[in-house]
């Protein structure tokens, strides 16, 4: 199945957190096939924090959504990810953007993210990659969505993708 998630870290090494969870993640059935860009972004919501590094990776798993999800989860706390503060620093991040084209609603998991087209920080290196893959749920692109973004945060390119 072809999912893409979207990564992001702000404590430490960012981008040394980025690189091992791509190796994390392929340890765990989750194959990365292509990555965005790096760019850095400032924070959103809670602002007291250290901007992030963000990109969005194109993989291929044969995962269950459910599965998927205790993988990435599992990548975060092996990284050091404590879950004490809400949108809080943390060394990595990873969130489940789209699991092919479905649409995923369960008490635990909702795909595709149900903020992605809120945040610019995705839609960025999202465009990048897939600018006219159409949402499963609007149906609407990337680059549409991009455009219609309401969200006036940062995002500035920082670094090539990391494969």
């Amino acid at each position: 199945m072809r999912i893409v998630l979207g990564l992001g870290s702000n404590m430490g090494d960012r981008e040394r957190h980025l690189r091992e969870a791509f190796v994390s993640l392929r340890q765990r059935q989750i194959a990365v096939l292509r990555s965005a860009s790096l760019y850095l972004t400032e924070p959103r919501d809670y602002m007291d924090q250290p901007w992030f590094m963000n990109t969005v990776i194109e993989a291929d798993t044969n995962l269950d959504p459910l599965s998927l999800l205790e993988g990435c989860l599992d990548v975060e706390h092996g990284a050091g990810r404590i879950r004490d503060e809400f949108r809080g620093p943390r060394p990595i991040d990873i969130d489940i953007l789209f699991y092919g084209d479905q649409q995923i609603r369960t008490p635990k998991l909702i795909v595709p993210h149900p903020r992605y087209a809120l945040r610019r920080f995705v839609l960025v290196p999202l465009a990048e990659l897939e600018p006219d893959f159409r949402d499963p749920a609007s149906h609407a692109t990337i680059r549409e969505l991009l455009e219609q973004c309401p969200d006036s945060g940062e995002v500035r390119l920082c670094a090539p993708p990391l494969l």
